[in-house]
């Protein structure tokens, strides 16, 4: 009789609030204790919190002349959402994964991009 394998599952345990976010940059680095800190960031313009404007002669709103803070159109804001700890060894796991993911998402593009030029071969009459 066939020796069966040996199996572990994970289950996966969701907090109520879970509730992913995007981010489209980190900052970090190395820790005292050895250990890599990497802080997820949102970066995007700053919102106001006020903007004065002239008003016309005739009664409109005029061109802007002033706005809170002054360096409104100099600054862009990087909202920190999340972070987290890892080990040296985690870390690698995490690089290791990342690259596989990566791997994977190049091979859909890369599909997309030879299916995208069969359709625009087949609209032109072209053929290979």
């Amino acid at each position: 009789m066939p020796e069966k394998k040996r199996e572990l599952k994970f289950k996966y345990i969701y907090d109520n609030d879970y509730n992913p976010v995007y981010v489209n940059g980190a900052h970090g680095g190395v820790t005292p204790r050895g250990e890599l800190i990497v802080n997820f960031y949102l970066e995007r313009q700053p919102l106001p919190n006020s903007i004065t404007h002239e008003i016309t002669a005739n009664g409109t709103i005029g061109p802007e002349i002033n706005a809170d803070p002054a360096d409104l159109s100099s600054s862009l804001v990087r909202v920190v959402t999340s972070g987290v700890v890892l080990s040296h060894q985690t870390a690698k796991d995490i690089h290791y994964w990342l690259g596989e993911k990566i791997k994977e998402m190049e091979a859909v593009q890369h599909a997309k991009e030879v299916m995208s030029a069969a359709h625009i071969g087949e609209k032109s009459g072209l053929t290979h």
